[in-house]
């Protein structure tokens, strides 16, 4: 699992959830993560959230920290269950800096408003992620939580951490599938 923070700032707005995305606009070939500041503004048009769609729910925020994360050979399950996983890590690394959220499937609360969006779906060559943290309490068409909210974590460092510890996490799971005997 490769991983990039782009220091450069891109607006949010769906496309971006699409196959070799992170390639040809990065380089970066294969499993990887990218992470990106900017606002967010996903219309229903380009939302993969068929359930949002139907509750005319888009996307809005004034400052996410957007991470797309692409994987190949991998299924529409696989890619839930890593979409869980990446939000858990969220979860525990901002209560190692002593900050309290609550989780709900691949939702993060603070302080009983939303911190998160955050969506798994199937490419016809692999499995794309987005999930998005908050990092102003503005812009949105609901209340929300925000990184800002929080006072005490540096967004950038809190971004660097996430990837790390995915990409950690990611990497010790594929050394646990090659080190087992079959029986």
């Amino acid at each position: 699992m490769e991983k990039l923070f782009i220091k450069k700032e891109i607006k949010y707005d769906g496309r971006q959830l699409s196959p070799h995305w992170i390639y040809k606009n990065f380089g970066l070939r294969g499993d990887s993560i990218v992470c990106f500041k900017g606002g967010a503004d996903v219309k229903l048009t380009e939302m993969v959230d068929i359930e949002d769609v139907i509750n005319n729910e888009p996307i809005k925020s004034d400052k996410m920290a957007n991470f797309i994360i692409e994987v190949f050979n991998s299924n529409l399950r696989e890619a839930i269950f890593r979409q869980r996983l990446f939000i858990s890590i969220i979860k525990e690394t901002l209560e190692d800096a002593g900050i309290i959220v609550k989780r709900r499937g691949d939702d993060l609360f603070y302080e009983n408003k939303k911190l998160s969006v955050s969506i798994a779906t199937k490419s016809t060559v692999s499995t794309l992620i987005h999930t998005g943290i908050n990092l102003v309490s503005a812009g949105a068409p609901i209340q929300i939580s925000s990184i800002s909210d929080m006072k005490i974590i540096n967004e950038d460092c809190f971004i660097e951490e996430v990837m790390e510890r995915f990409c950690i996490e990611t990497n010790d799971i594929e050394f646990a599938k090659a080190k087992v005997r079959g029986v």
